[in-house]
Order: C-alpha cells, then sequence, then structure tokens
C-alpha cells in the first residue's frame, strides 16, 4: 500500500497566507518544511512549533478530534504530546480546520535506536497507565481500533495470504486464534491513542521521549495501545513495562498481543511497499509475539513523523 496523493496543493505561500491572516503575530517566524504524512503536511515554523494542515479531506475529522480532546488529556500525561497551541479555522485560503503544536525533540522509532530500553519500557507503561482513564460518553469511537478483535479478523486474514511467502503464517495465526478466544474488555472504555505504533513514538538520545499524532484517540480496549509494547520493546524489557502500566492480566495481555500481531502486519505489509523502516518493526513484532527471535537492524535516524497504517477513512490497511 502506497502513500496516498495529496487532495490540495499545500506550498510555503499558503502557510504564510494562512499565518498572516489568523495567527499574525507567529507570521514572522522562519517557516520550513518538515514532511508530509498519509494525512497531515508539516511546516516547522521558528524553534518551538509545527503547523499541521490536512492534506485529505478524510484527515479533516482527525485534526478535529485532536483540536477536542487532547488539551484536556495533555496536562496529565507524563510525556510531551502534540496538544494544539491555536487552531486555525476553515478559511478562503484553506478550507480545512488545521492546527500549531509544539515541537518535540526526537527521531520517529521507526528511524531511531532505542539504546535505554528498560528505562524507555517504563515510560511507556507509566504514559499508557496514565491515559487509559474511563473516557466519557461522548469520546469518539473508531470501529478499527480498541474493538473486539474479530472484528478484524477479515485484515489478519488477508495479510496472511498476502505475507505468507515473509512470515510464519502457521505462528501467527496461533497467536491471533488465542488472543481472539480471549475474553473481551467488559469494563468502561478507556481513552485509547489508537495508532501507536513505533513512527508515532519519539525516541531521543535511545530513550523514549514523546508520543505524537492523536488523530485516532478513541475510547475502548486498551489492548490496543498495549500492542505497542511488543512493537517497541525487546522481550526483556516488558516486566518493566508491566510494572510500570500496574499490572497486565492474562486476558489483557493475549488481547494485546493479538493487537500486536495485527500491526506487525499491517507494518510489513507497508514496509515491503512503501516504507521501508516499517518493514524490520514488522518483522520483530511478529517474532516477538510468536516467541522466535527478533531481528531488528539498527534503523536510520534522520526523517520527521508520519501516519501511515490508514488505507481509507478511519480503516488501517
Amino acid at each position: 500500500m502506497v502513500s496516498p496523493d495529496a487532495e490540495v496543493d499545500i506550498d510555503a505561500a499558503l502557510v504564510q497566507a494562512v499565518l498572516e491572516e489568523q495567527h499574525p503575530d507567529l507570521a514572522a517566524l522562519p517557516l520550513s518544511r518538515l514532511d508530509a504524512g498519509w494525512d497531515n503536511a508539516m511546516w516547522r515554523l521558528g524553534p518551538d512549533l509545527i503547523v499541521r494542515l490536512p492534506r485529505r479531506a478524510v484527515a479533516v475529522t482527525l485534526a478535529l478530534r485532536e483540536q477536542r480532546w487532547l488539551p484536556p488529556l495533555a496536562p496529565s500525561l507524563p510525556l510531551p504530546v502534540p496538544s494544539a497551541v491555536r487552531v486555525g479555522r476553515p478559511s478562503d485560503r484553506f478550507a480545512w480546520p488545521w492546527s500549531i503544536v509544539p515541537w518535540i525533540d526526537g527521531q520517529p522509532g521507526d528511524r531511531a535506536v532505542l539504546r535505554h530500553a528498560d528505562r524507555s519500557a517504563a515510560l511507556l507503561g507509566g504514559f499508557l497507565r496514565a491515559l487509559h482513564r474511563p473516557a466519557p460518553a461522548d469520546a469518539p469511537h473508531n470501529p478499527y481500533r480498541g474493538v473486539p478483535l474479530a472484528q478484524r479478523a477479515a485484515t489478519v486474514e488477508d495479510r496472511l495470504v498476502q505475507l505468507a511467502d515473509e512470515i510464519d503464517a502457521v505462528a501467527v495465526r496461533r497467536v491471533w486464534e488465542q488472543a481472539c478466544a480471549t475474553p473481551a474488555w467488559t469494563a468502561p472504555p478507556v481513552w485509547l491513542h489508537g495508532d501507536l505504533h513505533p513512527a508515532n513514538l519519539l525516541v531521543d538520545d535511545g530513550v523514549l521521549v514523546g508520543i505524537i499524532d492523536f488523530g485516532d484517540i478513541c475510547a475502548g480496549d486498551p489492548a490496543t495501545d498495549l500492542a505497542a509494547a511488543w512493537m517497541l520493546l525487546p522481550s526483556t524489557s516488558m516486566p518493566a513495562f508491566r510494572a510500570a502500566y500496574g499490572g497486565v492480566d492474562v486476558a489483557l495481555e493475549h488481547r494485546g498481543k493479538g493487537w500486536a500481531a495485527l500491526f506487525g502486519l499491517m507494518l510489513l505489509a507497508i514496509g515491503l511497499d512503501d516504507k521501508p523502516t516499517y518493514a524490520p518493526i514488522g518483522r520483530a513484532t511478529l517474532a516477538r509475539v510468536t516467541g522466535a527471535s527478533p531481528t531488528w537492524p539498527a534503523a536510520p535516524v534522520g526523517a520527521t513523523p508520519s501516519r501511515s497504517l490508514r488505507s481509507a477513512p478511519g480503516e488501517p490497511t
């Protein structure tokens, strides 16, 4: 699956124009293009800010969710997150809402080396413990994240067939079936990041330093987010993660491994098609959940973050 084309041309002149129109006090700051992910174009504004503008219509809902829900959650989270410091309104110059968010030092986890795994495990566990609080009744829900695993069975089967020559499909299916047979989450839905793969985890000097891209923020089963531990951490650091999270029971662990298997398949498929840095993460994730010996070569450092697990509005590939 390759990155979709932009539906609007976002250049420096446009970004400068909307800043002058709506945030003139920031318009004189230096502006430079960072990157374009699947959903947003990103421009660095001065030393401390990023301008994020949707590049596709389906990203508008994601931007609005971040603007609505992340600011009240951010103060209680123990790692930096890109909670909007300014918002942009639709106008004649740009028809969609947009945001100005803080710059967070670090590199995406698909392009950085995690040298301090136990420390990062504790930070990730503590972050998720703080985030996974009961969500209000009007919290957004996502038909692809935080739901019973059986609802994602078709995607898993498709990827198992697609990747049959790349993976141990029998071992992955065994993990998936065990997860689907585990009792579902029956407690009240909790807040989820919803898209917590390594490219949305920032690493600096070998340690986890920030969490980005909350466009898929929603309420549901916390096992969805716990999958990040198998995507990011070596197996030797899982005890530190579990201790910081506050305990992971058998059912939650099985469902978390099921979500990790799903995401591992997705990352590998995307990596083989479009984003080479994702393929080794996908392979390592599948090795960890199946108990094989993962090989995860050091990834190159030096790129900016981008979203990449969605192929259609709200639907991962």
